[in-house]
């Protein structure tokens, strides 16, 4: 769906708009919901004999695979399909829409006092809730490639004071320090082995492995 923003007065209609196509969908019944999503698989099936199917379409066959019958299905045509390549972030503020599909990633939330869920889960949902809060804003999210802070570390700032993500990637035999900072830090590691120590603590971290550090305490990590 696209929908003209430019303007003041257009870009309130546009908003409009688009909450009350958005709502109207997210608010159908069970058996429209079903009926709907079970034709459009149908003609999605026959158009792929005929045609290339666009990458929107085959991912609304993948997600009723996953997700049969579920109204998230349809909804992925009013979404920005996204897909990260190993070392890219984006940033999603408040009030915003998503559905993670695949793959491995860190995802990290800031203070919030909840998540509200709608389609493509099996927890509870409150569709009234999330309908009502979202900004119904239109775009492409920007795409963060991080900023090197060494040839081992990257960082990525989000644009608030919460908490920011460094990435490091150590080769064998390789030592970084990670300066002390006011706050506490969490380090996941995801693959390989190696030794992390503070003034205190010394200890060999594996994949899996998740290490706290309190505030105001250096850390070395040697692969």
């Amino acid at each position: 769906m696209d929908i003209d923003e430019r303007g003041g007065d257009t870009a309130d209609k546009a908003k409009t708009a688009l909450r009350s196509v958005f709502t109207q969908l997210m608010s159908a019944s069970k058996e429209m919901t079903t009926k709907a999503i079970s034709k459009l698989k149908s003609r999605l099936l026959l158009q792929s004999q005929l045609r290339s199917l666009t990458e929107k379409e085959e991912l609304v066959l993948q997600l009723e695979k996953q997700y049969p019958g579920d109204i998230g299905v349809l909804s992925a045509f009013f979404f920005n399909y996204v897909k990260l390549k190993p070392g890219e972030a984006l940033y999603l503020a408040a009030n915003e829409p998503h559905a993670y599909l695949s793959g491995d990633c860190v995802e990290c939330m800031a203070t919030s006092d909840n998540v509200v869920r709608a389609g493509l889960t099996p927890k509870h949902r409150d569709i009234q809730t999330l309908c009502s809060m979202l900004t119904y804003n239109q775009g492409y999210p920007e795409i963060l490639s991080g900023l090197a802070l060494s040839p081992y570390i990257t960082r990525y700032l989000p644009p608030f004071d919460e908490f920011e993500v460094d990435r490091c990637i150590l080769p064998k035999g390789s030592s970084v320090v990670f300066q002390a900072v006011p706050g506490p830090s969490i380090f996941l590691a995801f693959v390989g082995e190696g030794t992390m120590k503070t003034g205190c603590w010394e200890g060999i971290v594996t994949e899996g492995d998740v290490v706290f550090e309190p505030a105001n305490t250096e850390l070395v990590i040697t692969a």
